[in-house]
């Protein structure tokens, strides 16, 4: 290309005068794969007139592209040749495709030699071009300046006289012609414009925006004089980011060889108890297939999903050349007990009551008066079958929070759920039914969990009301109120007639403040699941009590096995809240799965911290299930040889508690000889998947609370699976009590009737015989069964065929008479033996 700039001819170009405004010259133009064209190429020029070094620019543009560098620039010979011995050395060692790739290799070395000399040239080419163009233009005021100057101080000089002076006047302006440019080529000659002439403003923006004559092809594709008079190889040239990543890359592939991949980096892989290969693989940033690979060599055949215990894989650790941190499975739980708040970050936090108390007893219409609103509407039957969670503000603008429990026995675990979490316990009897049951059950649970308790006398408007009885009922479980010289305080209330009301609250409240309740509202929230449920169109939802600390949208949360982020928050009143504070009550959404009541929920710091938890509870809770098998022969030789029958069943509810609730009442149905079996139970819909198993087993399909949709339906009417659908808790336990009943046999009833003694044994026929009795006890009758025993040893189970006294038939023989019988199916009769006469009567069994 260099060739080009020297041999270019020029037209109409003479020693002395004013330079031609068109010139010619041959450009050389490359294109993909190795193409290239010449083509002559002409610039008319624009004549500027009165300006002295306007041309300099146009004959300096050669110096900015000087071919000598090409010339002079050494082949990258010790690049391409260093591997050269190496190669032929080893040639007889590698095969085809590594020698092909090894020259490949060399020869990107060597075109990234020849850029890289490019992108130099380029740089020292922009520089002396700046540094051109900044003398020019400093040479180009001075003349401005003087020819200014020289046209004020001779304003009246005739035209013919102004070269001179021009001439006089320029001595830097006379010297530059004697320049030279690189390539050897004079520089072309400046005149002073004519006075008379207007000149045009002049343009210093012009040569910045081409100082290279290369910067701007980035910018247009059309073929101008600078970018074709450029050198080639820097008009090619790929822009500095390009060239720095082709560098970095080429780095690594040629000095990131075997050498590099031997010096690994060292790891803390922290490793727990139990392990899979693959996590192992990941924590230390290995392939899993070179780990298996090592167990193999060490005679362990593992897959990659396998679990290792620490020993083998501080093994593998130390072979890769990490470093192992062993920890405890135990590490990885969240532990509450040892974050204690200090006393300075502590504020006063709405008291948790627990309404509890016997069915039926007004709790939740109780409730109903208090919060204003009207909750037993919606329970079937006007029975409360979960766990409610509600906030009432007083008159005097005080909160409290309110824990509505069912009092039916099933949900025994749900009211001891809500006495662990609650602060004080309103214990609701009824002044015209007394203690009941599950009253008793509820002042156990209340004093098991170390709250104190407000005893509410309710239904105290009938007239068969007693409150001074309930008091003394109370003694008896040491429960002592203050009328009565205790510490518990007591209200009579009616929940009907709304009065007493705002004596239980003061009543509250006076508690609480001596309770002193604080809890630390900024930091993570820490709280406890009250009910949990699948909703169609949310997804898992859960009622959360909120411990302390606050709960926001957006938080990441663990909940037993199961984690989450919290999506939505919907409070008691069904508004949508962005914070819960301690002791609120709120409704969250955004689980991955439906947790079970009672599960403590822990705010976290990311998502794989969150997952990690969950995790390792899940694999507690099932390695809890599994290990449940017989550990020894005994063991297991009584679980095979028990004739138990097993009533399967299928179970889904509208929420957790109630599945619990229904769980556990039907296991407490079971007996030795039937036990109920619960294949799959479940919070939601019944779905197809609940049928199919169902349909397997034969099991019925038990929904309480829930229905199937159409296909879950259509299915199990194909398939003829029992679907049986209750609201009430009572109904459904009676009912299956009802069929595990059916499925045993009916119960057989002995009643002896008579007893004699064999007195002598003669024949009766070909081949039976008859036996001489002594009636002893009761009487014989005739077609009634009977056991022959001998020595108190039964002998033969037989039938009274027929009966004689003398020569006559009769049809029974009473006590202390003679008489003679033949006994059906049995020969082996012996005097002295005796015959036992019983009457079977079968009963059907219940549960």
């Amino acid at each position: 290309m260099s060739d080009n700039t020297e041999e270019k001819p020029t037209l109409g170009r003479k020693p002395l005068g004013l330079k031609r405004t068109v010139e010619a010259g041959q450009v050389q133009q490359s294109f993909s794969h190795g193409r290239k064209n010449t083509v002559v190429v002409e610039v008319k020029r624009r004549r500027i007139l009165g300006k002295p070094g306007e041309e300099a620019p146009r004959a300096a543009e050669p110096v900015a592209a000087p071919p000598p560098p090409v010339q002079q620039t050494p082949p990258p010979r010790p690049v391409t040749q260093a591997p050269q011995p190496r190669v032929s050395a080893n040639d007889s060692l590698m095969s085809r495709q590594e020698l092909q790739a090894k020259l490949l290799r060399e020869a990107e070395e060597a075109r990234m030699t020849a850029l890289e000399e490019a992108r130099r040239r380029e740089e020292a080419n922009k520089l002396a071009a700046s540094e051109e163009e900044k003398r020019r233009a400093e040479e180009n005021r001075r003349a401005e300046e003087e020819a200014e100057r020289l046209r004020q101080s001779q304003p009246e000089q005739p035209v013919a006289e102004a070269p001179a002076a021009a001439t006089d006047a320029e001595p830097a302006a006379a010297a530059e012609p004697a320049r030279e440019t690189s390539d050897g080529t004079p520089a072309p000659r400046r005149f002073t414009p004519l006075p008379q002439v207007k000149r045009p403003e002049p343009k210093v923006e012009r040569p910045k925006r081409a100082p290279g004559g290369v910067d701007d092809r980035r910018q247009s594709g059309k073929l101008t004089v600078n970018r074709a008079l450029a050198d080639d190889d820097s008009a090619r040239a790929r822009s500095l980011a390009a060239l720095r990543r082709a560098r970095e890359k080429e780095q690594r592939r040629t000095h990131g060889g075997p050498q590099q991949a031997r010096e690994k980096q060292s790891r803390d892989v922290v490793v727990p108890e139990g392990i899979t290969v693959g996590e192992l693989a990941n924590r230390m940033a290995e392939k899993g297939a070179d780990l298996v690979k090592a167990l193999f060599k060490m005679g362990t055949p593992v897959t990659i999903n396998d679990v290792i215990d620490q020993d083998t894989a501080e093994l593998l650790v130390e072979e890769f050349g990490h470093r192992i941190q062993r920890v405890s499975e135990s590490d990885v739980e969240i532990d509450t007990t040892a974050d204690v708040d200090a006393e300075d970050t502590l504020k006063p936090r709405p008291p948790v009551v627990t309404i509890m108390g016997h069915v039926d007893h007004g709790k939740t219409s109780l409730l109903d008066a208090l919060r204003g609103t009207d909750v037993v509407a919606g329970e079937s039957g006007g029975i409360t079958q979960h766990i409610g969670a509600y906030q009432v503000k007083t008159k005097g603008g005080d909160v409290i929070t309110f824990l509505d429990t069912p009092g039916h026995e099933a949900f025994s675990e749900m009211r001891a759920r809500g006495a662990n979490v609650t602060d004080i316990v309103v214990l609701v009897v009824a002044a015209d039914d007394g203690l009941m049951p599950q009253t008793i059950e509820a002042i156990n649970h209340t004093k098991a969990a170390g709250v104190p308790m407000i005893v509410a006398i309710n239904k105290v408007d009938k007239p068969e009301a007693n409150p001074q009885r309930i008091r003394e009922r109370l003694l008896e479980h040491e429960v002592v109120v203050e009328d009565m010289g205790g510490d518990t305080q007591d209200v009579e209330v009616s929940a009907l007639k709304k009065t007493g009301l705002d004596d239980l609250i003061d009543k509250i409240l006076l508690q609480a403040e001596l309770l002193e309740l604080r809890a630390n509202p900024d930091r993570d929230a820490e709280g406890t699941v009250i009910e949990a449920q699948l909703d169609k169109g949310r997804g898992a939802v859960a009622t959360i009590l909120v411990r302390r600390g606050t709960l926001k949208v957006g938080d990441i949360f663990v909940v037993g096995e199961q984690s989450g982020k919290v999506r939505a928050m919907v409070n008691d009143k069904g508004q949508n809240v962005k914070t819960a504070g301690p002791s609120t009550p709120v409704e969250v959404l955004g689980l991955s799965g439906v947790p079970m009541a009672g599960d403590p929920l822990s705010v976290v710091e990311n998502e794989a911290r969150a997952r990690e938890v969950a995790t390792y509870r899940h694999e507690l809770a099932t390695r809890k299930r599994t290990t449940s098998a017989p550990t020894s022969f005994e063991h297991l030789f009584s679980a095979l040889n028990t004739q138990q029958i097993e009533y399967p069943i299928v179970v889904k509810a509208d929420v957790q508690g109630s599945v619990e609730a229904i769980v556990g009442a039907l296991n407490r149905a079971s007996t030795d000889e039937i036990k109920v079996r619960v294949l799959q139970s479940g919070v939601g819909a019944i779905t197809e998947s609940d049928v199919t198993l169902a349909a397997a087993s034969r099991a019925p399909l038990i929904g309480f609370n829930v229905r199937p949709n159409p296909k879950a339906r259509a299915l199990a009417t194909r398939d003829k699976v029992s679907l049986r659908y209750y609201d009430v808790i009572y109904n459904l336990i009676e009912e299956v009590k009802n069929e595990m009943s059916g499925q045993l046999a009916p119960e057989r009833i002995e009643t002896i009737i008579g007893q004699a003694e064999v007195l002598q044994v003669f024949p009766a026929g070909k081949k039976d015989k008859a036996a001489g009795l002594l009636v002893i006890d009761g009487v014989i009758r005739k077609g009634v069964n009977a056991r022959l025993t001998r020595d108190n040893v039964i002998v033969s189970s037989t039938i009274i065929a027929s009966l004689r006294r003398f020569k006559d038939d009769v049809s029974e023989v009473r006590a202390g008479t003679e008489c003679g019988a033949v006994l059906e199916n049995t020969n082996d009769i012996k005097v002295g033996d005796t015959l036992e006469l019983f009457e079977v009567e079968e009963r059907a069994r219940t549960l």
